[in-house]
């Protein structure tokens, strides 16, 4: 099932719209909303999502799109060539602390919720360029600090952009760059 835009989506979006620049890769495209934002500012895109509905979701989108965009699945950086690199990555991923309820693969990060998130970040180092920026937003369900810890003992630097509260979280949208 495609992972459709909500509230986090949307916050996300506001400041790809402001960033995106250069080689962009879209890491869990779902519907494409990121991938889309990036458009105007992005010399070309790669977005890629572990459910092969959301990659068909997204190819069916780009009928009338002139700029160099590829779809693939790709669970993680599993597809991605180690000599594909980019300038700007974009990662929406699944955040939620995993409960008897709810263990599906496109909302919950893991037992604790932080474990996707962190994968991603050791992965991301290998594929980003000289100066390049991550942009990722994740909850206050999260485990924020242990997800900030980790990206500071991976190597990267952040910046809070936005800060959103909605009904049972708090919503973080974070820029990350290799020190």
């Amino acid at each position: 099932m495609v992972y459709m835009p909500a509230e986090d989506s949307y916050l996300l979006k506001e400041w790809v719209e402001k960033l995106a620049r250069g080689r962009v890769l879209d890491m869990g495209t779902g519907a494409g909303i990121q991938s889309f934002a990036a458009l105007n500012k992005a010399k070309s895109i790669l977005a890629v999502d572990i459910d092969p509905e959301a990659v068909e979701y997204v190819k069916n989108s780009l009928l009338f799109i002139k700029k160099p965009f590829e779809v693939r699945v790709s669970d993680l950086f599993s597809n991605i060539k180690e000599d594909e690199t980019f300038d700007f990555i974009i990662f929406n991923p699944p955040y939620l602390p995993e409960s008897k309820y709810d263990k599906k693969v496109d909302v919950t990060g893991g037992k604790e919720g932080w474990e996707t998130l962190v994968k991603f970040f050791e992965e991301a180092k290998n594929h980003l360029n000289p100066g390049g920026q991550i942009i990722t937003v994740f909850s206050s369900l999260t485990n924020v600090s242990k997800v900030l810890s980790s990206a500071r003992e991976l190597g990267y630097k952040f910046k809070l952009l936005a800060k959103r509260i909605i009904a049972f979280e708090i919503l973080y949208v974070y820029l990350f760059e290799l020190k």
